[in-house]
């Protein structure tokens, strides 16, 4: 284990907090756990969620004296806190706005004024004039410990615009309606919703999705603009509460889309959207472990699909008359190792993202003649994203460029001519030298014999002779591949010496389908491990050494932080876990649970299932805890967090104090007013991420730098 004299100085006099023991015995499958902390988690978790006041005493206060705890052992940390935060802001452009998207007469924006943490959303008249403010998130945000926006979405005529808000981290979205024409904010309110909607072609009415009492998205309501919504009309109820839904719509404007879906199976229904009381038609049924996702033109459906044995996915057309997959013909057929990712569809071209050996680009298809060519760049490790916006009949397409060393690049494309317009550069405002940093792209040996992807970013000034610290970031999850993007927080500890990874482990779809398949349910151990080899191979490469590693990951990310914790200690000087899913186990056995249903294709169903019981025990980070010297942790959660709820790292916390045999910090701070996203103000949540760089710093023996 590594050497704890560097924090020797900055530890309390006083022990940390001790949670009471109150073991309960859970049987399942024949198999006897005790839960010495399952007190943890209130009896009453549904409405301390709306209501944080009503949470009971006992736990708030064992909550209460894990934050003073990590704030006394991070006070020494306070002018490090300060100068990291200061930092981060000053590399904020603080009156920035984002590049307008044309609609029809307006261009609509976001833009933010000097000190304000929330945007302004606005819009400009095409044909020039003056800027309207339309919404104001700063006011808006008044009073409110907590404020973020969902979806903010304008009507067809650009008369009104609805928008989402929540208001205490929850993510229980209440939508309103203002009138842009006089300015007054309508009568209308619609309770604990899901953030997004639609609109009616004819602007009078609006489709959202209703989330019920276990915070579950499972009824899409259509309502009429200037009546109450207790008269809105269901349209859709999803009947099994493993399928969550979502409402979207063709980029011609021409269907309303619902979305059925859980995290391998979809299904989509379609309505006109001139018909808003047509009943939805579906386009095809359900199949077990398979995905398809829709868009429209000039008669038929373009579908992005994985059917059959296309797990890399392909892209089909089908008539809107007769959309079911017996009709569905092959336009770009699939091809193994790529990755189909995401489709626009425009009235004379065919924009699809993909990924190809880790990779991302964009292939360009016109329509009436089928020839095709493709947006690349030549740094070895990029982020490439692209913005279909708001029209159909054009010829532009947004996206936007960066890697580790390289800022945003916002470019306006033209498909047809392929001229390339720079839009936007991400200003840095104290500046920023991209010739001073290098990116590397490297490959980790597994221990099976597969590649591991690590993107890296570095000084060219630090030193590879394995004196440096190492910070490793990975997630692994759900498919959702980490971009080698630009970060402006990396910087800080980077330019203190730090080196900065991403490591692009099995769980997601870095290298295609197979990368997230090998990395799920019985195969979910790979992920652990090949973020173990990342480790080794940085640390045998001379890039850090063994025990000079901060590992971080948030979310399910954080179930690797806890899994790695338990299987490699040493290789560790600290884990840093951001909402860490760590009590796998308990939360795939309560279906009650918000996301636990559709969640079970991802890990397993524990309920039915002996076999996925087992294999969940055998790495839920929680269950997994035994007696060693763990490395110094950080945990962080969100009291009103619904996706990982807060008493999963509180009783990870509890049960690591009582295991760990070394003399490690192990410290949990929970975001008493905010849920799974943190704090919601822009600079509220950089004071979150100077903590947890200025936990790394110290645990490194770099606080004074």
């Amino acid at each position: 284990m590594q050497d704890h004299t560097v924090i020797a100085a900055v530890k309390p006099g006083s022990a940390p907090p001790r949670a009471e023991r109150r073991p309960i015995s859970i049987i399942r499958h024949g198999i006897t756990r005790i839960d010495d902390y399952a007190w943890l988690k209130a009896d009453n978790w549904q409405q301390a969620m709306r209501d944080p006041a009503v949470l009971p005493e006992a736990i708030r206060l064992h909550l209460e004296a894990e934050n003073a705890y990590t704030a006394t052992v991070m006070a020494p940390t306070q002018a490090l806190q300060d100068r990291l935060f200061a930092e981060m802001k000053g590399r904020i452009k603080e009156d920035d706005s984002t590049v307008p998207i044309p609609d029809g007469p307006w261009s609509y924006f976001r833009r933010y004024v000097e000190g304000g943490q929330h945007p302004l959303v606005c819009r400009l008249p095409r044909q020039g004039g003056d800027e309207q403010v339309l919404l104001d998130g700063n006011r808006m945000a008044e009073g409110h410990a907590y404020f973020r926006f969902g979806g903010v979405f304008h009507s067809p005529c650009h008369r009104f615009i609805g928008h989402a808000v929540d208001t205490n981290g929850s993510e229980y979205f209440a939508i309103r309606f203002r009138d842009l024409a006089t300015g007054e904010d309508l009568p209308d309110l619609i309770p604990d919703a899901n953030g997004d909607a639609v609109w009616s072609a004819c602007s009078k009415f609006v489709f959202y999705v209703k989330l019920d009492d276990n915070h579950r998205p499972l009824r899409v309501y259509r309502h009429e603009l200037g009546r109450p919504s207790t008269e809105d009309v269901l349209v859709y109820e999803e009947p099994d509460k493993g399928f969550f839904v979502g409402v979207g719509i063709t980029q011609d404007d021409r269907y309303i889309l619902i979305e059925s879906g859980d995290q391998e199976t979809s299904e989509i229904r379609f309505m006109p959207a001139d018909d808003p009381s047509a009943e939805p038609r579906l386009i095809a049924p359900r199949i077990p472990r398979q995905e398809y996702h829709v868009d429209h033109h000039e008669g038929q459906f373009v579908i992005l699909n994985n059917m059959g044995d296309a797990e890399d996915f392909q892209i089909c057309v089908a008539p809107v008359a007769t959309p079911g997959r017996e009709f569905w013909q092959v336009i770009e057929p699939h091809r193994p190792g790529r990755l189909i990712l995401s489709l626009a569809v425009f009235r004379h071209h065919l924009a699809r993202l993909e990924r190809e050996n880790g990779l991302p680009r964009i292939v360009i298809r016109r329509l009436d003649d089928g020839e095709e060519h493709a947006i690349a760049f030549e740094e070895e490790a990029y982020s490439l994203s692209m913005q279909a916006g708001y029209e159909f009949d054009t010829t532009s397409l947004r996206f936007t460029y960066s890697s580790m060393t390289t800022p945003d690049q916002t470019f306006d494309y033209d498909m047809e001519s392929r001229e390339r317009v720079l839009r936007k550069v991400r200003e840095i405002p104290s500046g920023h030298d991209p010739a001073a940093y290098v990116t590397r792209r490297l490959f980790a040996p597994a221990t099976d014999g597969e590649t591991v992807p690590i993107s890296l970013l570095m000084r060219k000034t630090t030193p590879i002779d394995g004196s440096a610290p190492l910070l490793l970031y990975g997630y692994g999850s759900y498919g959702i591949a980490i971009p080698a993007s630009f970060s402006t927080n990396v910087l800080s500890l980077v330019d203190r010496g730090f080196i900065y990874a991403i490591a692009h482990i099995r769980g997601g779809k870095d290298k295609g389908y197979r990368w997230y398949r090998d990395g799920k349910r019985e195969k979910k151990v790979n992920s652990f491990t090949d973020f173990i080899a990342a480790g080794e191979f940085l640390a045998a490469s001379g890039f850090t050494a063994r025990g000079q590693i901060v590992a971080q990951g948030g979310s399910a990310g954080g179930m690797l932080m806890g899994a790695v914790a338990n299987m490699a200690p040493d290789l560790f000087r600290g884990i840093i876990a951001e909402v860490p899913f760590v009590d796998v186990l308990n939360t795939m056995l309560d279906d009650t649970l918000p996301l636990t249903p559709p969640e079970w294709p991802e890990w397993g169903n524990p309920i039915e299932s002996r076999a996925d019981y087992e294999t969940i025990a055998s790495y839920s980070p929680y269950d997994n805890i035994k007696p060693q010297a763990y490395p110094h942790i950080l945990a962080l959660a969100g009291l009103t967090d619904p996706r990982v709820t807060y008493w999963e790292p509180a009783k990870w916390v509890a049960k690591l104090r009582d295991n760990n045999t070394g003399d490690s910090l192990i410290l949990l701070k929970t975001m008493m007013e905010a849920g799974h996203a943190g704090a919601s103000g822009r600079f509220d949540r950089l004071k979150e991420v100077a903590l947890i760089q200025a936990f790394a710093l110290m645990i490194c023996g770099r606080a004074e730098a």
